[in-house]
């Protein structure tokens, strides 16, 4: 299998296992126990495992029509989008693992919390950007994660549903715990996107070194 061919099925693959465990999850199990739809999507392991499928089929359909050059926004988009499902998969295994995940099917679980993110840092290594990442694009990447958190805490207080313990006053000791709590995830989610843009950058500078030379030039075939 040429390196185009398999970066084309692991994506389409990651894409559908999510998708699919995450609908399931909804139409089998939490819409029928009444549990509000709208909850459903303010999760931030669901909403970044959608970003993680759409980054995933576009590219490999970018791939299948044979383009093999995205745009400096479609390598930033992926990038930050890596950085959310790698932190999904972090958060989860470090805070979340030891929490009463109520319905949350155990195979669902592990697609979404587990599956996806390593596939998510498994294809930005695999198959890294064509484009060395400025470093502005982190700040970029932070917006996303900061936002949430503001919209998390403040629907929080007016509707009394947080999607995270740690958005919580009564469980994370007061406003004052919250706001420690989401300064360090915040720090977190710093660290990550360095890591990630150097990683990417890092890689996308051998690729390129290795395609200057014959032996090289079959990686052309996948695209960053």
């Amino acid at each position: 299998m040429t390196s185009r061919a398999a970066a084309v099925v692991l994506r389409l693959a990651g894409a559908t296992l999510s998708m699919f465990a995450m609908l399931y999850q909804l139409f089998a199990i939490h819409i029928p126990a009444g549990y509000s739809v709208v909850n459903f999507f303010s999760y931030f392991t669901n909403l970044s495992n959608i970003m993680i499928s759409i980054v995933f089929v576009v590219s490999a359909v970018r791939l299948i029509n044979g383009r093999r050059d995205p745009s400096a926004t479609d390598v930033a988009i992926r990038g930050g989008i890596v950085v959310y499902i790698a932190f999904v998969g972090i958060v989860f295994n470090v805070l979340l693992r030891d929490q009463d995940l109520g319905d949350l099917v155990p195979w669902v679980n592990g697609v979404l919390h587990f599956l996806l993110p390593v596939l998510g840092i498994v294809d930005w290594i695999l198959w890294p950007p064509r484009r060395r990442l400025p470093g502005r694009v982190v700040g970029y990447w932070m917006i996303w994660p900061a936002a949430y958190a503001a919209v998390a805490v403040v629907r929080g207080a007016i509707d009394g549903f947080y999607p995270y313990f740690f958005f919580d006053p009564a469980q994370a000791g007061g406003y004052g715990g919250v706001a420690l709590l989401c300064v360090v995830m915040l720090a977190m989610f710093l660290v990550l996107a360095y890591g990630v843009r150097a990683v990417g950058n890092w890689l996308s500078t051998r690729r390129w070194d290795d395609e200057r030379e014959p032996q090289g030039r079959g990686l052309r075939s996948s695209d960053g």
